[in-house]
């Protein structure tokens, strides 16, 4: 007789905004009141690219787990489709904290949050506004926008040039926005072009997806000037930095130089690539490391106290 499975996932939506979110609810078996931990993912990306690997095995470990999708993307909702606004994004955010706090049957006061990639620059921002959380987890994260466009080159930032133009004439007007590729062959016009961008990306792309290989080019310029690393000497947060030694996409260097400023702060390293992370070894090293931390902080629950109870006087 097959035994009891060990968590049980739900499809829920969250308010956002003028919108909602879809995610994916992942409760422990037999956990009362259990902790939980938010996941969302990077560039353009759903939550069906392999947040559900880890998530499940946080569940496992006797963590709750909602894994969103951001407005705008996949089964979310929110118009026009594709616009990456980080605005939003961060009050994605807002509202799944808030969301996981009132929702009966999970403990609110024994939150954390994980992002990856561009999720995990998100997870800084957010983990530096919001104190309460016990903890947090930044994989292979975006910190440093202009550190990643000059990663990306001079010649291929030119190329962004003229649909960016382009997009900006397209908002003016109010019509459909004109896109470019997330990822994309080495010299081709995309957000990522290395060797591994591309074949990363298909890579955790499951069948029948959401995913759509393009975002509005709008987001450019903000992109630039994103720089969560900033954030991180303001967090309080006790928060891990799973850091890929070989990224092509967010430079180690600049990530862990930030890294180093949190007052509380983990750095784990690995010999995987920023697309490697999801997926086989690298993915079992780093979701065990991430389970030791994530248990270390979010439990045991701290004791309540117990009122009206007086300490016998000491002899």
């Amino acid at each position: 007789m097959a035994g009891k499975k060990p968590f049980t996932r739900h499809d829920v939506l969250f308010s956002s905004g003028d919108s909602s979110c879809a995610a994916w609810l992942y409760l422990p078996a037999g956990v009362t009141s259990p902790p939980v931990v938010v996941l969302g993912h990077g560039l353009g990306a759903t939550r069906e690219m392999r947040l559900d690997a880890f998530a499940e095995r946080f569940a496992k470990a006797g963590i709750a787990a909602l894994a969103f999708t951001y407005r705008h993307f996949g089964d979310s909702g929110g118009q026009p489709r594709q616009l990456l606004s980080i605005k939003k994004q961060l009050a994605d955010w807002d509202a799944a904290i808030a969301w996981v706090k009132a929702r009966p049957g999970l403990d609110g006061t024994r939150i954390a949050v994980w992002g990856s990639s561009f999720g995990g620059g998100h997870a800084i921002t957010v983990a530096a506004h919001h104190p309460e959380l016990r903890a947090a987890v930044s994989q292979c994260p975006f910190t440093d926008g202009l550190a990643s466009a000059l990663a990306l080159g001079p010649a291929a930032s030119l190329k962004v040039m003229p649909v960016i133009a382009r997009d900006l004439a397209a908002r003016a007007r109010r019509a459909a926005p004109a896109m470019i590729p997330l990822a994309g062959a080495p010299g081709s016009l995309a957000l990522m072009n290395a060797p591994d961008a591309l074949p990363g990306y298909q890579a955790i792309v499951p069948p029948d997806t959401t995913f759509r290989n393009e975002v509005a080019a709008r987001v450019v310029p903000s992109l630039i000037t994103y720089r969560p690393g900033r954030a991180v000497r303001k967090i309080q947060t006790p928060i891990l930095f799973c850091v890929s030694n070989t990224d092509t996409v967010t430079p180690p260097a600049q990530t862990l130089r930030y890294a180093r400023t949190a007052p509380r702060g983990e750095i784990k390293t690995y010999d995987a690539g920023h697309f490697d992370f999801y997926l086989g070894e690298p993915f079992e090293e780093l979701v065990r490391d991430q389970i030791e931390f994530l248990t270390r902080h979010l439990t045991p629950a701290p004791a309540p106290a117990t009122p009206g109870r007086i300490a016998p006087p000491r002899r």
